[in-house]
């Protein structure tokens, strides 16, 4: 059976339900995943969701921030949580799919790190990279199940490649993109024989953008992104990934999130 992926930090799932269900009406996946949900666990306004044929509800949340939350018409075989870091921040969630061979989604949502790329005065950065070395622990050991292939999606909040940025050298001091980040995501990405998706449709020396900070005045013309959001796959699923979409276009609805939704399409 084909799969349709999509996957977007909402910035306040309960503010932009609206935005939620355009995209659902627009592009009609079959699975998505959503980050900074910001909502308690118990209150995802799941009743417009439902009404659209998604039936299928994993959410992981809190008061005020973070949150993540799978919604899907095709149902979980099983659901799971994990913490890094010895938090309960609600950064992940997994559900595990039927097909041919079970295919496990996790959704990632990764501290940002503050503004100071320093992990010894700024605590926010030191928890990142070591969530970092946390993941890529987990994708060595036991975050694919035997049998089973895997997508790995999420604002990762790390642009790890040169042209991941609008310009690789004023940003190698800033968070996101700096050595610690970029070198830290690559690891585990090879670590857990993750193949980039977006990178496997579009080359790497090409411009890739998914994040457009609200400070720009006109975020368009301006046109200073990063891709902060990413798909990833298990080698033995990538082959049957046909077509990566940026919805750049979300950008631009009435009040947006700063990410835009990113959608992988995989055949049967």
């Amino acid at each position: 059976m084909p799969l349709k992926v999509v996957s977007w930090n909402i910035n306040s799932v309960r503010l932009r339900i609206g935005l939620v269900t355009r995209l659902l009406d627009l592009w009609k996946p079959d699975v998505l995943c959503l980050q900074e949900t910001k909502c308690p666990q118990g209150q995802f306004p799941s009743a417009p969701i439902r009404a659209m044929g998604y039936d299928h509800i994993a959410e992981f949340g809190q008061k005020g921030y973070h949150g993540v939350a799978i919604v899907s018409k095709r149902p979980f075989l099983t659901e799971a949580a994990r913490s890094f870091c010895g938090k309960d921040d609600c950064r992940h969630i997994s559900v595990t799919l039927a097909a041919s061979k079970p295919i496990t989604i996790h959704n990632l949502y990764v501290p940002a790190g503050g503004d100071e790329p320093d992990p010894r005065v700024n605590d926010k950065f030191a928890h990142k990279l070591q969530f970092v070395d946390e993941l890529g622990d987990w994708f060595t050991r036991d975050c694919v199940p035997k049998g089973h292939e895997s997508i790995l999606v999420g604002d990762l909040n790390i642009a790890p490649l040169e042209h991941d940025v609008w310009s690789h050298r004023d940003l190698l001091k800033v968070v996101s993109h700096t050595p610690a980040e970029t070198e830290g995501l690559l690891r585990i990405q090879k670590q857990g024989k993750w193949v980039d998706l977006m990178r496997s449709h579009v080359p790497a020396d090409r411009k890739l953008y998914t994040w457009w900070s609200y400070r720009a005045r006109d975020w368009e013309a301006s046109d200073r992104g990063r891709r902060l959001d990413h798909i990833w796959s298990t080698a033995g699923l990538a082959p049957k990934c046909r077509k990566i979409e940026i919805l750049k276009e979300a950008r631009g609805w009435q009040q947006p999130s700063d990410h835009v939704p990113v959608m992988a399409s995989f055949a049967a």
